[in-house]
């Protein structure tokens, strides 16, 4: 079950920070993979700044920052 919300809370993040970043999604692969990818890079963001989060809105909100920045990064690489 764990695994299955980590999935749709990646889906959705990856869907999120494309929306703020791009302007569109990535499709639902490239969502998950994007969000949940995204989840590791907002943890460890989160983690440098003592922050936590406990619920599946702040595990959403970690995913999605995450998924912004790395978006934010990959956008540096290509220029």
């Amino acid at each position: 079950m764990e695994v299955l919300a980590f999935i749709v809370i990646g889906a959705l993040a990856g869907w999120l920070a494309g929306q703020l970043v791009k302007g569109s999604g990535f499709g639902l692969v490239g969502n998950i993979v994007i969000g949940v990818v995204g989840s590791f890079v907002g943890g460890f963001a989160f983690q440098l700044l003592g922050l936590h989060s406990g619920s599946v809105w702040g595990s959403l909100v970690t995913a999605t920052v995450g998924a912004v920045i790395l978006l934010y990064v990959v956008r540096l690489a290509k220029s």
